[in-house]
C-alpha cells in the first residue's frame, strides 16, 4: 500500500512539473523548485502520519478485531455443546419413558395371568371373594391407565418444549454464524479499503458497537434460555422420580394384596376340603352344625383382610390434616408402634409448633430427624418441618422439605398433603405454573384423598383468574 501511495505522489509531481515547464517560462523555475520542496515536505509529513496511523491500526485495532472474532467462535462452540447436552437429556428422558412402559407392561402381564388363574379357581368359591377380586382388578386397571396417561402427557409436553427450544437455538446459531461471516467480509473489505481509513474507521466503530450490543443481547438471551431449560428439566426429573416411586409402591401393594388373596384362597380350599371330609364322615343330623364352624371363621378373616385393605387405601391416598394445631388421628397406629423416646420427643416438638414458636419447632424437628432418621414418625416430622418454614414465609425451604417427604417416604400418608402444600408455596411465590402442576399431581395420583378436592378447587380458581 505504501508503494502505491509513493507512485501516485510521483505521478502528481511529474504532472505538476510538466505543466509548469510546458509554457517555457524560465523565470518560474525557481518557483517550481520551491513548490517541489513544499510538496516534498508535505509528502514527508503525510507519510509520517500514514505510518503512525498504520502502526496504530496494526497494534490496537487489528488485535481487537481478532479477539472479538475469537469470542464469537467460542460462543458458537458453547452453543453447539449446549445443544448436544439438550439432545443427551432428551435421550435420557426417552429411556426413562421406555422403562416406565416396560414396568406398566410387566404389571399388565402379571395382573392378567393372575386374574385368569383366580377366575378359574374362584368359580366354585364364595361370591364375595369374586366380587372383591373384580373390584381390585378394576381399580388396578384404572390406576394403570391414569398413570400411563399422566406419563404420556408429561413426555409429550416435554418433547414439544425441547423441540421448540432446539429450533430456537438452531436459528440463533445460524444467525450468529451469518453475523460472523459478515464480520469476516467486513474485515476483508477493511483491509482492501485502507486508503480511506478515516471514513472507514468511523463507520466500522459504529458497526462494531452495534454488533457488540447484539452479541450481548444474544448471550443474555441464551443464558436465560439455558436457565429456564435447566429448571424445567429439574422439575421434570423430580416429577418422573416421584411417579416411578409411586408406581413401585403401588406394585408392592398390589403384589402384597395378591399374596394375601392367594393365602386366603388356600385357606378356603383347605376349609372346604375339611368340610367335605366331615360331611362325608358325619351323620345326617349333624350336617348343618359341622360346616358352620369354618363358615363362622370366614367373616373374621375377611374382616381382618378388609381392615388391612382399608389401611392400605388410606396409606395410598387417605385424607390428612395439613393445618395445625391438631394432627390427624389416623397416624395413631404408626405412633403407637414407635419407640417411647422418639414419640415423646416428637410430641414435645409438635406442642412447641402448636404454641406458635416456629423457630424452636424448626430446630426441634430438624434435631429429631438427625437423631431418629429411621423412626416411623420421620415423615410426619419432615412434613411439620416444612410447615414451620411455610409459617415463617421461607417458601423455598418449605418446598425442599415437602419434596423430601415425597421422595424419601413415598408410601407415607403425608405425601398428598406435602404435594398440596408445595402448590400453596409456589402460589405464594407467584409461580402459578408449578403450583398448577403440583395440584394436578395430587388430583391424578391421589384422587380419593381430601387433598384432591382442595387441589381441584385451586385449579378451578387458577383457571378463572386466567
Amino acid at each position: 500500500m505504501t508503494s502505491q501511495l509513493r507512485g501516485r505522489q510521483r505521478v502528481l509531481l511529474g504532472i505538476a512539473v510538466g505543466g509548469l515547464l510546458l509554457p517555457g517560462c524560465v523565470a518560474q523555475q525557481s518557483d517550481l523548485k520551491k513548490a517541489e520542496k513544499d510538496l516534498q515536505q508535505q509528502l514527508s509529513q503525510t507519510r509520517a502520519r500514514q505510518n503512525q496511523e498504520m502502526s496504530t491500526l496494526r497494534e490496537q485495532e487489528l488485535p481487537q478485531l481478532r479477539g472479538e472474532l475469537e469470542k464469537a467462535l467460542n460462543l458458537a462452540r458453547e452453543l453447539q455443546s449446549k445443544q448436544e447436552d439438550i439432545k443427551h437429556r432428551s435421550v435420557q428422558l426417552e429411556q426413562q419413558t421406555k422403562r416406565l412402559e416396560q414396568l406398566a407392561a410387566r404389571l399388565e402381564t402379571d395382573s392378567s395371568t393372575r386374574y385368569l388363574w383366580m377366575q378359574k379357581s374362584f368359580e366354585t368359591q364364595d361370591a364375595k371373594v369374586s366380587t372383591r377380586l373384580d373390584e381390585l382388578s378394576k381399580t388396578m386397571e384404572a390406576l394403570k391407565k391414569e398413570v400411563i396417561d399422566v406419563v404420556q402427557r408429561t413426555n409429550e409436553g416435554l418433547t414439544k418444549r425441547v423441540d421448540v427450544k432446539l429450533d430456537g437455538h438452531q436459528k440463533e446459531l445460524t444467525e450468529h454464524q451469518s453475523k460472523i461471516e459478515q464480520l469476516s467480509q467486513k474485515f476483508a473489505q477493511f483491509n482492501q479499503a485502507l486508503t480511506g481509513f478515516r471514513e472507514a474507521m468511523t463507520g466500522l466503530n459504529d458497526r462494531m458497537g452495534e454488533q457488540e450490543q447484539a452479541a450481548k443481547h444474544l448471550t443474555s438471551k441464551i443464558e436465560a434460555d439455558s436457565k429456564t431449560t435447566v429448571t424445567h428439566a429439574e422439575d421434570v426429573n423430580r416429577s418422573v422420580v416421584s411417579i416411578t416411586k409411586a408406581l413401585e409402591a403401588v406394585g408392592k401393594r398390589v403384589t402384597a394384596r395378591l399374596d394375601e388373596q392367594d393365602n386366603r384362597i388356600e385357606a378356603l380350599s383347605k376349609n372346604v376340603e375339611q368340610a367335605s371330609n366331615k360331611h362325608a364322615s358325619s351323620q345326617p343330623l349333624h350336617k348343618p352344625t359341622q360346616p358352620s364352624t369354618p363358615g363362622s371363621n370366614d367373616p373374621a378373616s375377611e374382616g381382618g383382610d378388609s381392615s388391612k385393605t382399608s389401611t392400605g387405601v388410606e396409606a395410598a391416598g387417605g385424607p390428612t390434616t395439613i393445618v395445625p394445631p391438631q394432627e390427624s388421628p389416623k397416624f395413631e397406629p404408626s405412633q403407637a408402634s414407635a419407640d417411647p423416646a422418639d414419640r415423646v420427643r416428637y410430641e414435645r416438638v409438635l406442642g412447641v409448633f402448636r404454641d406458635g414458636d416456629l423457630e424452636s419447632a424448626r430446630q426441634g424437628f430438624s434435631g429429631f430427624l438427625e437423631e431418629y432418621p429411621n423412626s416411623t414418625l420421620a415423615p410426619n416430622a419432615r412434613f411439620w418441618l416444612g410447615e414451620s418454614y411455610y409459617g415463617k414465609k421461607d417458601f423455598q425451604r418449605a418446598i425442599d422439605a415437602y419434596d423430601k417427604v415425597e421422595i424419601d417416604y413415598p408410601g407415607s400418608e403425608k405425601v398428598p398433603a406435602a404435594i398440596l402444600k408445595k402448590g400453596y408455596a409456589y402460589l405464594a411465590m407467584k409461580d402459578k405454573k408449578r403450583a398448577s402442576s403440583a395440584f394436578k399431581q395430587v388430583v391424578t395420583l391421589y384422587p380419593k384423598s381430601a387433598e384432591a378436592g382442595k387441589a381441584s378447587d385451586k385449579l378451578t380458581q387458577l383457571k378463572e383468574v386466567r
